[in-house]
C-alpha cells in the first residue's frame, strides 16, 4: 500500500537535516521576471504574446507584474538536487531556504495562466478596445503582426 509522505515543516528539521531534503526543487523548475505593468492594449498583447509561447503565466505581488517561465533547470537531477552544485550560478547561491517557497502556496494578487485570462482582465480594466476586436458578439484576439 501507498503510504504519503507527510510534509516536514521547518521547524521539526533534525539536527544536520536540509529543507531541500524534502522540497520537489520549486526553486529550480521555473523563473519569474519583473515586467512593465501594462497600461495599454498594445502592452496587454506583448504580455499576450509572450504566453502563447509555452509554458509561461502571470502573476502580479505587491502592486509588481511578473512574467514566470516554467521550465526544470539543466542540471536539476532525478533527485530534485542540483548537478552542478559546487559551480552553480552567483544567483542560485545567493538564494537560501531562509525565505524560498517551500511553504508557500502560491497565493498572488493576480494570477494569469492562459492568454484568455489576461485578455479577459484587460477587456475588464482598460478602456473600450477599437472597434474590430469582436465578431458575432465572440471576442476576438488581434493577431500579432507577421503571425497568420
Amino acid at each position: 500500500m501507498l503510504q504519503l509522505q507527510q510534509k516536514v515543516s521547518r521547524e521539526n528539521l533534525k539536527n544536520g537535516e536540509v529543507l531541500c531534503d524534502h522540497c520537489p526543487a520549486k526553486c529550480c523548475r521555473y523563473f519569474a521576471l519583473p515586467i512593465d505593468t501594462p497600461d495599454t492594449w498594445e502592452e496587454y498583447d506583448f504580455i499576450r504574446w509572450y504566453m502563447i509561447h509555452g509554458r509561461v503565466s502571470v502573476f502580479v505581488e505587491d502592486d509588481t507584474w511578473y512574467m514566470v517561465v516554467h521550465a526544470d533547470c539543466k542540471h536539476l537531477g532525478e533527485d530534485n538536487r542540483c548537478g552542478i552544485y559546487e559551480t552553480r550560478p552567483q544567483i542560485c547561491r545567493d538564494y537560501s531556504t531562509k525565505d524560498c517557497e517551500y511553504d508557500d502556496d502560491e497565493c498572488y494578487e493576480k494570477l494569469f495562466e492562459t492568454p484568455e485570462q489576461l485578455w479577459e482582465y484587460a477587456e475588464a480594466v482598460m478602456p473600450p478596445k477599437p472597434r474590430g476586436l469582436r465578431k458575432n458578439g465572440q471576442l476576438q484576439l488581434p493577431v500579432l503582426a507577421g503571425v497568420e
